[in-house]
């Protein structure tokens, strides 16, 4: 008889099997005491593909080019991962008892699961291994006489009692051991079918390559005299120093400007240099400033060549040659010194349970987080973030740095009602040796308060006086308000929101920036004024003489503020003005952040942004906050039992971005036209790419779906791919100034930018 396939072409099934152990069993045992972890998963990659050993999949297997993944429809001979997670129950439990039966659930879980993911137990993977068909592939795999070097346990012998983490850990574990499992999987099976495949994933710089040429970079680039140059140069210095204390929770609370991004990366290389860390994953809230930190850090590393960093986020550009590239690849499973990415991609994968998401969960172990913008973690989901960085720290050789100049209150507090307790973050340790005399230091604006906190009647008034600004950024809160405000003001205003596509909104930040360089140096004396939403709060470098801010979070008033005097060249402080808009924030945690401010404000006679009131404000903000509402918490928690976890269920409450009921749409802005035109052409004829599809991801712009519906339906949209809306050609959708132009869009309750 043959020697059993694993996949076509002659992939022998023992050969993979011990491969995808060897390889699982060394990821884990890169983790700080990793060598259980590593037995349970060198089981889980032998037995993971155990029902191939059926003769229906033999013949099914060399029948078939993609024999890889499972199809149950069609075929029971298609399905073979019921096999493996039964006999680890039913082996252990024969050589160790019942309650290593039950301990064989671990691996039950991993095993059924490697290509459809982790599954809850009692609605999921439970009756689906108690069905007739999972115990007859079983039984159909051992007639068949595998080796006894895959089916014995050998001295393995499975206890619970060294999860890391304790019952608290338990489902990070298990996410963790999944992980190691999926990537070998992947990894060796792709070996198998493109031998050349497994070389173009390596030739990344080391860390130690990376943090030479950062501190060349550093050394050689000119730098003013000035003196916030020199507050920066000593913030640096810092976190150059203090790199060097033992791995754990670290703050940098630097005011806005006072070069954090490249501060934070310098104390990262150092760090992971100096404790053997093995990556560095740089991660920021929002896509609309992504580009520009990984722009940065390419300048800072230009001479190492283009692939410097693994850029991983959903508008990430890629054209067509380079999509089996080394730096495409690595986005599967993060296998590169340096990462940078957004919350989303880093924190969903941290409670993901599908097999694509969860492979580059083990690559986080043992690397140095740096949380760019900390204040932004959702407060909705606030405490299931907390319990896995404390996990990830205390077991899996993680540091993590709280970048921000609006330091959020994430140690551990406790209030008169319990169910409102905070458990925070373990020991934080602050970079900056005198936080309170940096900001003192740093202090370029002066803050004025509304006298009176009532909403004014109408946005007429406010206009009036913004009119009377020669230079002034004004924020607002939502689309709506941007809009109605814009239109009040004299022609020539410019505007932001993402009711722009990408594209657009870069392009009318460049020219905001040429204009402010072009009246610094005397050129340009015409007037100008910004009518934005927030999206200009965190990571866009503008430095306004004066800024507006309508009412919000004392954290969105600081990040306003440092768009106001930014480099200190003014001959006195900036100007912030804080209004009362008309309409207040549109109800949920944005409105709650606001009464959170005026709380924290009232009757404050000195500094509004002095350092010690945003401890105040995050207290008062969480306190009115369900920090865990979608119950994440309790479907991680496992029943002693019978190890039953909602790991599907978990997956899909935890999404920070909430994308059933939005809708894409391709616009046709006039400044890429053409290239719109291509892109979309090439679509109809080629179909969707991944690199076509980031390539049209510049030019988007997120409506509600109900919208969407209407638009399509009127014929102002079409609708070439589910989910991807392309505006008609011949419809006028969309303004060169304001975006989506669609009166709806402007009402959309949702409107704040992200």
């Amino acid at each position: 008889m043959a020697a059993p396939w694993a996949h076509s072409g002659g992939h022998l099934l023992a050969s993979h099997l011990h491969a995808v152990a060897r390889m699982a069993a060394d990821f884990a045992s890169a983790w700080p005491d990793g060598a259980p972890s590593a037995a349970w998963v060198e089981l889980a990659g032998r037995w993971h593909d155990l029902g191939k050993y059926r003769p229906g999949f033999q013949r099914y297997v060399r029948q078939s080019e993609d024999a890889h993944i499972e199809r149950p429809v069609g075929g029971r001979e298609k399905t073979h991962s019921a096999a493996g997670a039964l006999w680890a129950m039913q082996h252990l439990g024969e050589r160790h008892g019942e309650n290593a039966r039950l301990a064989g659930r671990v691996l039950a879980y991993l095993i059924a699961g490697h290509h459809a993911g982790m599954a809850d137990w009692e609605e999921g993977l439970k009756p689906r291994l108690e069905a007739d068909a999972s115990t007859i592939e079983l039984q159909e795999a051992l007639d068949a006489q595998p080796p006894t070097a895959v089916l014995d346990a050998g001295d393995f012998v499975p206890t619970l009692r060294n999860i890391p983490g304790g019952p608290e850990g338990f489902a990070l574990w298990l996410r963790m051991l999944f992980s190691c499992l999926v990537d070998a999987d992947f990894l060796d099976t792709e070996a198998h079918f493109d031998a050349a495949r497994p070389s173009r994933r390596i030739g990344f710089p080391t860390l130690a390559q990376l943090h030479a040429a950062f501190d060349a970079h550093m050394a050689a680039r000119p730098v003013a005299p000035t003196p916030v140059n020199t507050l920066r140069a000593d913030i640096l210095r810092q976190c150059r120093e203090k790199a060097a204390l033992a791995p754990g929770f670290f703050s940098l609370t630097v005011p806005t400007g006072g070069g954090k991004t490249l501060s934070s990366l310098a104390f990262a290389l150092a760090h992971a240099q100096a404790h053997g860390h093995r990556r560095v994953i740089y991660a920021i809230p929002y896509t609309s400033i992504i580009e520009q930190t990984a722009e940065v850090f390419r300048g800072v590393f230009a001479a190492l060549g283009d692939e410097v960093l693994i850029e991983h986020h959903s508008q990430a550009d890629a054209a067509p040659e380079q999509e089996t590239a080394r730096s495409r690849l690595a986005c599967e499973n993060w296998d590169a010194p340096l990462i940078v990415t957004t919350n989303v991609q880093l924190l969903e994968s941290l409670f993901a349970a599908r097999t694509s998401r969860c492979r580059k969960l083990h690559r986080i172990a043992g690397s140095v987080i740096v949380l760019d913008e900390a204040q932004q973690l959702p407060p909705t989901f606030l405490q299931p973030i907390l319990d896995v960085l404390n996990l990830l720290v205390a077991h899996y050789g993680v540091t993590v740095l709280l970048c921000t100049a609006t330091q959020p209150a994430l140690a551990s507090s406790q209030y008169f009602d319990a169910n409102k307790n905070l458990r925070g973050l373990h020991n934080v340790r602050e970079i900056i040796d005198d936080p309170d005399a940096l900001y003192a230091a740093l202090g370029r604006v002066r803050v004025q308060l509304p006298t009176d906190w009532s909403p004014p009647a109408d946005w007429s008034a406010i206009a009036a006086q913004l009119a009377q600004e020669d230079c002034v950024l004004a924020i607002v809160n939502t689309r709506k308000a941007a809009r109605t405000l814009h239109a009040l003001l004299p022609p020539g205003t410019l505007h932001l929101s993402a009711l722009m596509c990408g594209a657009h909104r870069q392009a009318v930040i460049a020219q905001i920036k040429a204009r402010l360089q072009a009246r610094r140096e005397g050129r340009d004396r015409a007037p100008l004024r910004v009518v934005s939403t927030q999206l200009v709060e965190a990571g866009v470098d503008m430095d306004f003489p004066v800024v507006w801010r309508a009412l919000a979070g004392l954290d969105s008033i600081a990040q306003a503020a440092g768009r106001c005097n930014r480099e200190g060249l003014l001959p006195d402080k900036g100007r912030v003005v804080v209004f009362v808009p008309p309409e207040p924030p549109p109800p949920g945690h944005l409105r709650k952040a606001a009464q959170a401010c005026v709380s924290t404000l009232h009757e404050q006679q000195d500094d509004p942004l002095a350092r010690p009131l945003f401890e105040r404000y995050f207290r008062s903000f969480y306190y009115t906050q369900e920090l865990d509402a979608r119950g994440i918490g309790s479907m991680l928690k496992v029943d002693p039992r019978t190890l039953a976890v909602q790991f599907d269920s978990a997956a899909r409450a935890f999404r920070l971005i909430d994308d059933e009921d939005s809708a894409s749409v391709v616009v046709r802005y006039a400044a890429a036209h053409d290239e719109i035109a291509q892109w979309l052409a090439t679509l109809q004829s080629d179909g969707p790419q991944r690199w076509l599809m980031r390539k049209l991801q510049r030019y988007t712009v997120t409506i509600p779906q109900r919208m969407a519906a209407r638009l399509l339906q009127q014929g102002s949209l079409t609708l070439p791919l589910p989910g991807l809306y392309v505006q008609v050609d011949a419809q006028n959708l969309y303004d060169d100034v304001l975006g989506l132009v669609d009166d709806e869009a402007i009402y959309n309750p949702g409107g704040f930018v992200p």
